[in-house]
């Protein structure tokens, strides 16, 4: 009998009095268990890769550790090409037409080919940063958080003079250290966008390049401010979908005062906010866990000096995991699943230059996206 099966057989009926849950609950996490899960289920695990080919084309395909061949254009039952923009659990995907004000967007499940269009946010602020999160299954609930710099303000002040936005406020924000975010937030309970409080941080507050992380009912960016000494550059930004607040989170000691030689990113982890800390000098991969108690908790250290011979990091990134044991990392024109613990390494190429990755997990169960209003 499997390990996974042993488990199943001496589970206690209260998971919270089993000395082995723990473990078994580890092992769903396994890329061996997601597989066979995978092929007994139906359900379609991996990474939607958008890349953009000879004369601008977009394509979205889907890559696997469980298949050595991409499925090419996952998206093409929508209407018109997109730009992904977020994907979450259960396997729906954020997509826009075009990167302007006053473009609307899809949600769509892949695997049902359903889609329905979401409304266009306010035409007046350009999208910064925009991303979703679950909070219900049955029914399905979900939320599009979308950021916009509130400089941008400025250019419609000059065309625009009953804004709302009064020139003492933007003349405070010229001369003080303050800078505002305007918070959007669309509910597909109401479908529709509402304004929300803006968010207040400092002009040398940066979203570093990597893209948000949605674990624990939140969504997460890694920060960094270049005014603050060493020990405080890194911070991380969280957006507790339910209680729809803001909160900024240190990082562990020995991560806050790096340079930009190391990689640092946030990632999910075993359903967890987690981190990771590629140190450039020994090719040693710690990986952190935030815990219920907002500790920082070391889970483990990865060597990948042999990965680093066959394939040189940092040129492929490592972009999350895959599972609890293979890391995924994303190149030009090409990614790789690697399982650390095997030493196995599987690159597929992807035509054209990568633009972004996107972790999708899902089944093949209709789904009702848009509430009855």
């Amino acid at each position: 009998m499997s390990s996974i099966g042993s488990c199943l057989t001496h589970l206690h009926p209260n998971p919270y009095f089993n000395p082995i849950f723990t473990q078994c609950k580890d092992l769903t996490y396994e890329s061996n268990f997601m597989r066979l899960h995978s092929q007994r289920t139906s359900t379609m695990v991996g990474y939607l890769v958008q890349s953009s080919r000879l004369f601008g084309q977009l394509t979205s395909d889907l890559v696997s550790g469980l298949d050595p061949k991409p499925t090419q254009d996952l998206l093409n039952f929508l209407p018109q090409p997109v730009w992904i923009v977020a994907t979450v659990n259960g396997g729906l995907v954020l997509c826009t037409p075009g990167k302007h004000r006053d473009d609307s967007f899809y949600i769509c499940k892949p695997t049902t080919q359903q889609w329905e269009v979401v409304p266009s946010p306010n035409p007046r602020f350009w999208t910064a940063k925009i991303s979703m999160l679950v909070l219900g299954s049955n029914p399905l609930w979900f939320k599009i958080v979308r950021l916009s710099d509130s400089r941008d303000d400025t250019i419609d002040l000059e065309l625009d003079l009953d804004s709302e936005y009064s020139n003492e406020e933007d003349n405070f924000n010229v001369f003080s250290n303050e800078k505002s975010w305007h918070c959007e937030i669309f509910d597909s309970k109401s479908w529709e966008w509402r304004q929300s409080d803006d968010l207040k941080l400092t002009h040398n507050d940066y979203f570093e390049c990597n893209q948000d992380v949605s674990a624990c009912g939140g969504l997460h960016w890694l920060m960094f401010n270049d005014k603050q000494d060493k020990y405080t550059k890194y911070t991380m930004l969280s957006f507790d979908g339910d209680k729809e607040e803001w909160a900024m989170t240190s990082l562990p000691d020995s991560l806050r005062g790096n340079d930009h030689c190391d990689q640092i990113a946030p990632v999910s982890r075993e359903g967890k906010l987690g981190l990771i800390h590629l140190r450039q000098e020994t090719m040693m991969l710690d990986v952190w866990i935030l815990n219920y108690e907002k500790i920082w908790i070391k889970k483990h250290t990865i060597n990948l000096k042999s990965l680093h011979e066959k394939v040189p990091l940092p040129h492929s990134r490592i972009h999350s995991f895959y599972g609890a044991d293979t890391l995924f990392m994303v190149d030009v024109g090409s990614v790789s699943f690697y399982n650390f613990r095997t030493r196995k390494l599987n690159r597929i190429r992807v035509g054209g230059w990568i633009k972004s990755a996107y972790f999708i997990q899902t089944d093949s169960e209709p789904v009702k996206l848009k509430p009855e209003i």
